[in-house]
């Protein structure tokens, strides 16, 4: 089976990478996402050209596969719904929007704020360590998520207010809720993952293909 793996704001395909061998170790082809245009310094695009990069990605494989985006992927993943290559759409602990609706208006609300707006039209997750620990990763190694803040991007703010065109699904939609996230709050996630053809909940927080890279492959084996 093939896996196209689409990574989420702040952070690039590596966040992928331990998933993706995993995968690769049970007889998959794992395709990373390196990196999207709404996290590229050079450019800083919207929500179009992210889907404008996957698409291409696709085309070029040539072959059916599996669409995974994780938390911001989903909404490039969700503008995809009708390729004719992809044959399941996976939404891991991700934005899966309704017809008009734009990520700031599904978002969760947070009583202590940890996306930071700056001037240049990007957002950026909070330098204060010990809340974007508790918020995306509250179980994770302390050093291990030291390199992971340490890598974190910005993103462009414009991808948060563009609505979703509703593009309607021809294939089966699996939605895998976190039940930890603190980022996007199971609540929330459980309302984006009615409709979906199967939910999947997973005991991990919003970084799931980081802190469970072993379990994420495995659900994502398991996908129809």
């Amino acid at each position: 089976m093939d896996f196209v793996l689409v990574h989420g704001a702040w952070y690039a395909g590596w966040s992928w990478q331990e998933a993706a061998e995993a995968l690769r170790a049970q007889g998959h082809a794992a395709h990373v996402v390196d990196r999207l245009p709404s996290g590229d310094p050079a450019v800083f695009g919207d929500v179009a050209a992210d889907v404008a990069h996957v698409r291409d990605v696709l085309d070029g494989l040539g072959r059916d596969v599996v669409l995974v985006g994780h938390s911001y992927g989903g909404m490039v993943v969700d503008e995809l719904a009708d390729h004719p290559r992809v044959r399941h759409s996976v939404f891991l602990t991700a934005f899966r929007p309704r017809r008009g609706e734009t990520l700031l208006d599904i978002r969760s609300p947070h009583p202590q704020e940890w996306i930071v707006p700056r001037e240049d039209g990007t957002l950026h997750v909070t330098e204060d360590h010990a809340l974007a620990r508790q918020v995306l990763a509250a179980d994770f190694d302390e050093t291990a998520f030291t390199g992971v803040h340490a890598r974190r991007q910005a993103h462009a703010a414009v991808t948060f207010t563009q609505p979703a065109s509703g593009v309607e699904h021809t294939h089966p939609v699996t939605y895998v809720v976190c039940e930890r996230d603190e980022a996007i709050f199971p609540v929330d996630q459980e309302k984006m993952a009615a409709g979906a053809d199967h939910v999947v909940r997973l005991d991990a927080p919003h970084l799931a293909p980081l802190t469970h890279a072993r379990e994420v492959a495995n659900l994502l084996a398991d996908v129809r």
